[in-house]
């Protein structure tokens, strides 16, 4: 058996400090494919189980056959990362990779890459010398000088290495689109940087276009990037896709084109587990080029990159009965610590008044039971004292907020009045988290449409909807539906719903001259909630949708009634003590709500606006 080992090792003095530079140089999945690495897919499986996220892959390379096991990689972000595989067809019989980056002396990265290399045969050893010496060392150094310069300059790592053509057809279509969506009210300086991005981004952001990570790219507001995206769904620039997402890996398990192909209960390979899914945070919206502008089908060039979890600080595979530690450069914040294949976690908080050093020891008992304070510089010493060999996880438990969710996304007017026809399948009930539930109503509606005639009185109601849709889109809320004379609309933040009540009760009952006034009773409640789909359209159901409309009747019309969790919160506080609005607390039963007394609140602009028996 041949058993020679090939070591190779690359030093390279870079600009940017190893904190700019993880998110480029450990997207191993991106750093394969600019080095001219053949995409990859998965081996046939057998039915022998691997353990710790091992995967079986395939490549073809000159038209040979390449297929090994891959262990999971291993990291401390952002000081190092690497990877072992163990190769069953091709040159090769093991490789392994290490990738350091240091921070250098007088500032930047030194950044040091090595390989070791067993070929399985002299032969093998001659392909795989001269492919590291013709190849492989000048390609590791353009993709590191490249990234070092995008790095430095803080811009997105999304240009194509490739140049995207495009025909003039395609590049007339662009502008067409361009122009209706300007029409539509879309700024035009987002329309003019979504149109380059769809023509020039690299095929791993353009197929998940994410508005949220676009708009702090561009130094622009969020909503007005993401409502450009929903958009141009309409005009055939993007096309809108869910993404389920695994609550431990946050990876996207599956991507639907709609609604009512999602299921309420979702499997991940990785972390073998079955979830359910909720709007609120497992369910992210994204978006795609439009396949008559530009087809994009991405391939993946690795499959366990250290990038495609970013909230995982560090992972380690450690065999049984052994110990390592770990330097820890962390943020302030909640992390928890895991092992793939050991139920439960231990809870870590950081704050700069942390411990500098700590041990963690799992046994077969489990883990220990208090939470661990870290300082946010931290030497943690882990001890594996089960029989079994463990893959450590330390991560972040604070999601993305660069993720535009569904249950926001469905809460917005403008998705509503573009995507209708949106709905989950007959029979799902998805959780979408916190949503603020409104409901409002005419007071003495049938006695204005007997002192005006249904005519006038029908106008002025269907009046009354339009203003009531336009305040409610202001806010960033939702009508979900209209019931005779009242609506049912939703908000994301509990302050959006209270300041468009406040301000359509005051359009309302100061109407154009000649029109008549009209007062318009509102009941506001926050809480959870779940979705599902009524009358063909995308509804909600749940105690707090109860208790919403059981406040709308509690109202006057020159009043908001709102509950004890809206009062609570710091910004509506904030609103109601700016403005000097009346705030008047009551207790309460409520129908449906028996044998339990509520506290309520009667906003109003003055007291004085009130009928005498609520004053």
């Amino acid at each position: 058996m041949f058993d020679r080992e090939l070591q190779y090792r690359w030093e390279y003095n870079l600009n940017a400090t190893p904190e700019k530079l993880w998110p480029f140089v450990s997207d191993t999945n991106r750093f394969n494919r600019d080095t001219g690495v053949p995409s990859v897919e998965p081996a046939k499986t057998t039915r022998q189980r691997l353990r710790n996220a091992r995967r079986r892959l395939r490549l073809s390379i000159y038209g040979m056959a390449v297929e090994w096991e891959e262990q999971p990689f291993e990291w401390v972000r952002p000081s190092r990362f690497g990877v072992a595989r163990n190769y069953s067809k091709g040159p090769m019989v093991e490789l392994r990779a290490l990738a350091e980056l240091t921070p250098g002396e007088e500032g930047g990265t030194k950044l040091t890459y090595s390989l070791s290399i067993k070929p399985r045969s002299a032969f093998s050893s001659l392909i795989v010398s001269s492919q590291m010496k013709l190849l492989t060392a000048r390609r590791f150094a353009a993709a590191f000088r490249r990234y070092d310069q995008i790095a430095s300059a803080e811009m997105p790592a999304t240009e194509s290495v490739e140049a995207v053509e495009l025909s003039q057809a395609d590049l007339d279509r662009f502008k067409v689109i361009s122009e209706k969506l300007v029409a539509e009210g879309a700024d035009p300086d987002v329309v003019t940087r979504l149109c380059r991005f769809v023509q020039s981004a690299d095929e791993f952001s353009a197929a998940r276009i994410r508005p949220y990570q676009l708009a702090d790219e561009w130094n622009v507001p969020r909503r007005g990037v993401l409502e450009t995206c929903l958009r141009s769904t309409r005009f055939g620039l993007l096309d809108l896709q869910w993404e389920l997402l695994c609550p431990l890996c946050r990876g996207s398990q599956e991507t639907e084109g709609s609604l009512r192909d999602i299921s309420s209960h979702v499997h991940c390979d990785t972390c073998r587990i079955d979830f359910t899914v909720n709007f609120d945070r497992f369910v992210e919206v994204t978006f795609r080029p439009n396949a008559l502008l530009r087809v994009v089908q991405p391939q993946n060039f690795c499959m366990g990159s250290p990038q495609k979890t970013p909230h995982i600080i560090a992972q380690q595979l450690m065999p049984a009965r052994t110990n390592r530690t770990l330097s820890l450069p962390l943020e302030a914040g909640r992390y928890r610590l895991r092992a793939l294949e050991l139920s439960g976690g231990q809870d870590v908080r950081v704050s700069p008044e942390g411990e500098t050093t700590a041990q963690i020891k799992i046994s077969e008992a489990g883990w220990p039971a208090d939470e661990l304070k870290l300082g946010t510089q931290s030497l943690l010493q882990l001890e594996n004292d089960t029989a079994v060999e463990q893959l450590f996880i330390l991560e972040r438990l604070a999601w993305s907020d660069q993720a535009a969710t569904a249950a926001e996304v469905t809460a917005l007017q403008i998705f509503r009045d573009l995507f209708a026809s949106e709905a989950l399948r007959p029979g799902e009930q998805i959780s979408v988290g916190t949503l603020t539930i409104l409901f409002t109503d005419l007071r003495r509606s049938t006695q204005l449409y007997k002192e005006i005639g249904d005519a006038t009185a029908f106008g002025l109601v269907m009046n009354h909807f339009d203003v009531l849709r336009g305040v409610i889109a202001e806010e960033d809320g939702a009508l979900v539906k209209t019931i005779g004379d009242a609506v049912m609309a939703v908000f994301r933040r509990p302050v959006s719903a209270l300041r468009a009540m406040l301000k359509a009760q005051q359009i309302l009952a100061n109407p154009p001259e000649g029109a008549a006034p009209l007062t318009l009773k509102a009941g506001i409640h926050m809480g959870p909630c779940i979705a599902v789909t009524l009358n063909d359209r995308l509804d909600y159901f749940g105690s707090t949708v109860n208790m919403a409309a059981r406040l709308e009747g509690q109202s006057c019309g020159s009043d908001i009634i709102i509950s004890r969790a809206l009062y609570d919160d710091p910004e509506v506080r904030q609103l109601i003590d700016a403005e000097s609005y009346s705030a008047t607390q009551f207790d309460i039963e409520l129908k449906g709500f028996e044998q339990e007394r509520f506290e309520l609140w009667r906003i109003a602009r003055s007291v004085a606006a009130l009928p005498p028996s609520v004053r």
